[in-house]
């Protein structure tokens, strides 16, 4: 694929796809911390868990018009990418897909310590990794923001810290940069009825992205709809321990944020469920492929 160059006049150094796709996987190789430590793990059995498999990376250009609509579907305080980065002109986008150990274990009808593990120390390992990135993006010349680990970074829970918007209810959540949102428009998949992402690694795994100023070829989307990758076989609905998924209005937030409570004070400190992605046409693959 062709793509522009952000060139570094003073380093000489040129950011383009193959080059950022190798650093990627150069530094998911070399990261520490996605390997459940003995310390850490909530049995012995768990020291050494490999919370991750390689990341899918997608690329958008920050001048997509998907970016002006996320402001009315998603709410007029998601930030788009120049409000994160003045100059902004890419966003990098990606899954990691959990490993099938993880995926195997949440596979019955509780939350599985690989799970709660992937989750808790697995999202810890996301945020350091992206940070990471950002710093070999940022010595390859390019201005870098990581929305998820930015102190401006905020989400919101039934509306709290949203008092100013009057779009906003008591029924509101969400945040002022969607994952899941930004994966979408980088081409990575669509989203199912449990409001999850489909990569064509499936949904069960977490997302980051990093916006930059380097003028990179963005990814064609394989999908017209907002749900191509989802088949609405009802397995979530039936799985969702809440009741919070159903095949006419997909998934409501309120119970679901009530059973994540709960799973709080029961697996404290950590929490999960994922039940809705794990034993599921969608766990692992795109189940929409070659429909």
């Amino acid at each position: 694929m062709e793509t522009t160059g952000n060139w570094n006049r003073a380093s000489g150094r040129t950011l383009d796809r193959p080059g950022i796709l190798r650093g990627i996987r150069e530094l998911f190789d070399a990261a520490p911390g996605r390997v459940v430590s003995e310390e850490a793990a909530i049995s012995p059995v768990l020291a050494g868990l490999v919370m991750f498999d390689a990341p899918l990376a997608g690329i958008a250009s920050a001048g997509d018009p998907l970016f002006a609509e996320y402001k009315r579907a998603v709410g007029p305080w998601h930030r788009g990418p120049e409000e994160w980065l003045p100059g902004a002109a890419s966003i990098i986008s990606l899954f990691f897909p959990f490993t099938e150990r993880v995926r195997r274990s949440n596979r019955g009808r509780d939350t599985s310590p690989e799970w709660l593990h992937a989750r808790i120390e697995g999202q810890e390992f996301i945020s350091a990794f992206t940070k990471g990135l950002c710093r070999w993006l940022e010595e390859r010349g390019a201005a870098c923001c990581a929305p998820s680990i930015d102190s401006r970074f905020r989400s919101f829970r039934r509306g709290e810290g949203l008092e100013a918007y009057p779009e906003a209810t008591d029924r509101t959540f969400g945040s002022n940069w969607s994952e899941r949102h930004a994966a979408y428009a980088c081409g990575l998949g669509t989203f199912s009825l449990s409001r999850g992402l489909i990569t064509e690694r499936g949904m069960a795994g977490r997302l980051t992205s990093v916006i930059v100023d380097a003028a990179l070829e963005p990814d064609a989307r394989p999908y017209r709809g907002v749900y191509d990758y989802c088949v609405r076989c009802g397995a979530c609905v039936r799985r969702c321990p809440a009741r919070a998924i159903s095949l006419e209005g997909g998934k409501e937030h309120i119970p679901c944020s009530e059973w994540l409570k709960q799973s709080r004070a029961r697996f404290a400190p950590r929490y999960g469920c994922g039940q809705c992605q794990t034993a599921v046409p969608c766990e692992d693959r795109n189940p929409a492929a070659g429909a």
